[in-house]
């Protein structure tokens, strides 16, 4: 592991390269649910002063109307990236009124999947294919679990480190695909090791028993904190375990992490492929969509992964096409809980150990990943999600047990050789900080973030829903009284007129109807 590391950095320091590991782009994607007064989720359309969540570059939804997702352009500094959501969130909240955004990844104030608004798009046929999409993660998957909010953090390094590595290793291969290797390189590392994430940044080890409505089975598998919580003692993410994104519903899928086209390949043929559960929905009832169709997957979105290879797919185009056309542009991080304890849901220290674990992942060995060692990583990254504060808790590593501690502290250790080229002459060392700051969580995990959640709530003798709708309004008188610079205001009031604009071109301009727009959607090869 660390003797990839050495070999390639000491390749970038003999050729005087190392700067350019600290010219890669940072972006970010943190959704939070928009929740009423009265601490439920709110039934308001998305807030037209806010723009058009189908065309707005930096203020959409997710899943629900509700469920507000805050995008940054990208950044080589990661403090640029925080300020930028820092001022995304002060102007949100000036055209919220009285409704606030939830700090927690679990969601609270539900009475039921009908509680969930699905988020609309407008009339257009890429606004309704984004509806029905929805329609059908609910038919498959309920909308409860679509509810969860979450953090997303793209990374891309400099072009010029490309070129610099592909010469330090002696390819000859077109640039382009060099670049695909080394990034799914980066992936399946990220596969192996991102239980680290999860045991690091976890923030939700408790749920609200409302969370369960419908499905009360489910929650036999829990603890009773008090009559309305629910939680895992030794849990850090709710939101990463079986109740989460990583449910058994998609367990049959086989995709490929070898290569960008083996992986375009595998996630095509899960799209092409029927599933008999989902043929019994139906797809197009009574004149009425229910989903886009009755395969695997609908689209490529449905396809839960912690951590996606993405390209800039263009108007109508399909995003494994846009990656087989044009490769990969960027890697989108997706384990991250909301830090419920920062009102933008993630701290700037977290944002530089995010980056100095992508470069590790980008640098180290990284050989294809068997079937078996494929289950394994599967496995860490749930155990750790449901019990990785367990006392003297082990991993599966290679087939043979390994104390967490002890893995986490060899992969400290390892990426504080990066840290230190990412500080550059920096006298502050804030890479090099970033990855101390975590030392003590790794000795002790009491000083974990989902800790700390169950020790405050227990200490306020809250429930999950009051504890976290507490913080939320906070946070949210935070926002309020933050000032906005007026030339920032005005920029984000015309992006919001410009995004009504465009959707209303793209509706005025369909000429298909939605059938045949789908049917040429998914005829794309």
């Amino acid at each position: 592991m660390k003797s990839g590391i050495e070999v390639r950095l000491g390749q970038l320091l003999r050729a005087g390269q190392q700067h350019l590991l600290r010219s890669g782009l940072k972006g970010l994607e943190k959704e939070s649910l928009r929740m009423a007064p009265t601490g439920t989720i709110a039934q308001t359309p998305h807030p037209r002063a806010l723009g058009a969540a189908l065309t707005h570059p930096w203020i959409t939804t997710d899943y629900s109307e509700a469920l507000i997702e805050l995008i940054t352009p990208p950044f080589v500094d990661p403090a640029a990236t925080l300020g930028f959501l820092e001022d995304l969130h002060t102007f949100v909240y000036r055209h919220l009124g009285d409704e606030f955004l939830l700090a927690t990844s679990m969601p609270v104030g539900l009475s039921g999947d009908e509680s969930i608004p699905i988020a609309r798009y407008g009339t257009s046929n890429v606004g309704r294919m984004k509806h029905v999409y929805r329609r059908g993660l609910a038919y498959r998957y309920g909308r409860t679990m679509q509810a969860i909010a979450g953090v997303h953090f793209n990374y891309s390094a400099d072009v010029a480190l490309w070129l610099v590595l592909r010469e330090l290793a002696g390819s000859s291969a077109p640039l382009h695909a060099f670049i695909a290797d080394g990034y799914f390189g980066a992936i399946r590392n990220v596969h192996r090791y991102g239980w680290l994430l999860i045991y690091l940044f976890g923030h939700s080890p408790a749920v609200c028993r409302s969370f369960f409505t419908g499905r009360e089975e489910a929650a036999a598998a829990f603890s009773e904190l008090d009559a309305d919580t629910l939680y895992r003692p030794y849990a850090t993410s709710l939101r990463m375990s079986d109740i989460g994104y990583r449910n058994s519903s998609q367990a049959e899928l086989e995709i490929s992490f070898d290569s960008l086209d083996r992986y375009v390949a595998s996630l095509g043929a899960a799209i092409d492929k029927p599933h008999p559960a989902y043929e019994k929905i139906g797809v197009k009832v009574n004149g009425d969509y229910r989903q886009l169709n009755a395969n695997v997957l609908q689209i490529e979105n449905e396809y839960y992964s912690a951590i996606r290879p993405k390209q800039i797919a263009r108007s109508g185009e399909k995003p494994t096409l846009a990656l087989k056309r044009r490769g990969v542009r960027y890697l989108e991080l997706r384990l991250l809980d909301l830090g419920c304890f920062y009102p933008t849901g993630v701290s700037l220290d977290e944002l530089r150990f995010l980056e100095t674990f992508l470069v590790f992942c980008l640098l180290a060995d990284s050989p294809p990943l068997s079937p078996v060692e494929k289950a394994e990583t599967g496995h860490n990254s749930f155990a750790v999600a449901c019990c990785g504060r367990t006392p003297a808790f082990h991993l599966s590593q290679g087939g043979r047990e390994v104390p967490l501690r002890d893995w986490a502290t060899q992969l400290l250790e390892a990426m504080g050789a990066v840290a230190e080229v990412l500080d550059g002459q920096d006298p502050a060392r804030p890479y090099s900080r970033s990855v101390a700051l975590q030392r003590p969580a790794i000795a002790d995990p009491e000083a974990t973030p989902s800790a700390r959640v169950l020790a405050e709530m227990r200490r306020s003798g809250q429930s999950f829903a009051a504890y976290a709708l507490e913080l939320s309004r906070r946070q949210a008188a935070v926002w309020r009284e933050r000032p906005l610079d007026d030339a920032v205001a005005e920029r984000f009031r015309q992006d919001a007129e410009r995004s009504l604009a465009e959707q209303r071109r793209i509706e005025a301009s369909d000429r298909l109807s939605f059938d045949e727009f789908l049917r040429r959607y998914f005829a794309q090869r």
